[in-house]
């Protein structure tokens, strides 16, 4: 088995939905932009995964979000590098009708006094969900390791909630542990580190909103 020795996780530039909710009245979340300045911090995280991956190969995986192919596009990889494939699995947490902005904003209120991992939204899904959905996306990444020649970085360009539960899943957080975490800003990324001991360590932790309370044994 080939394993990777960094898989680095991005959350898409600033988007329009990110700047003003009043947009998802008029459009479908999969086809929000990037901002404009969505766009710099994307160019911005590009230089530093330029210097990062060097002249390495890397096997990319993009959310199928219009926000998420145009901030892989700005980050500006050499193409003769990257092996690029469009992952659904990967797409954000579905809201579901977001034409009602006043229901989606109650809804929040909810989901927040009950919990990000298992409050779901009406015609959508819950955290729970994009963590099963994850957990199928992971077992296919490891069978993409059993090809030798497997590049030594993996790269996922994905959404904020993805991305912790991402790492919820291969680290084995619990759901106590997930609840106190903030999402990573517009651009931001993460990378799972192969360590000598043959552990992925996370390069550096998500901010905490709170302490987390464990209901048992799980601490």
């Amino acid at each position: 088995m080939s394993r990777p020795r960094r898989i680095v996780l991005i959350r898409h530039g600033e988007s329009e939905g990110n700047v003003d909710d009043t947009v998802y009245e008029r459009e479908p979340d999969h086809a929000l932009s990037l901002t404009e300045r969505g766009r710099k911090q994307a160019e911005e995280a590009g230089v530093r995964m330029r210097e990062l991956f060097g002249d390495e190969e890397v096997s990319a995986y993009v959310s199928p979000y219009r926000r998420t192919h145009q901030t892989f596009q700005a980050l500006g990889l050499d193409p003769r590098l990257v092996r690029v494939r469009e992952e659904p699995r990967l797409r954000e947490q579905d809201w579901g009708n977001w034409q009602e902005r006043e229901d989606v904003r109650k809804q929040k209120v909810y989901r927040d006094a009950y919990g990000h991992f298992f409050y779901r939204f009406a015609q959508g899904e819950s955290g729970a969900d994009v963590y099963d959905r994850v957990g199928a996306f992971l077992e296919s990444l490891w069978r993409s390791f059993e090809d030798p020649a497997h590049p030594p970085n993996v790269l996922i360009v994905t959404h904020g909630l993805t991305m912790r539960l991402f790492c919820m899943r291969w680290l084995h957080w619990t759901v106590a542990e997930f609840e106190c975490l903030s999402n990573p800003g517009n651009a931001e990324s993460r990378a799972l580190l192969l360590g000598p001991d043959g552990r992925y360590h996370l390069d550096r932790p998500f901010e905490r909103w709170c302490t987390p309370e464990s209901y048992g044994f799980t601490g």
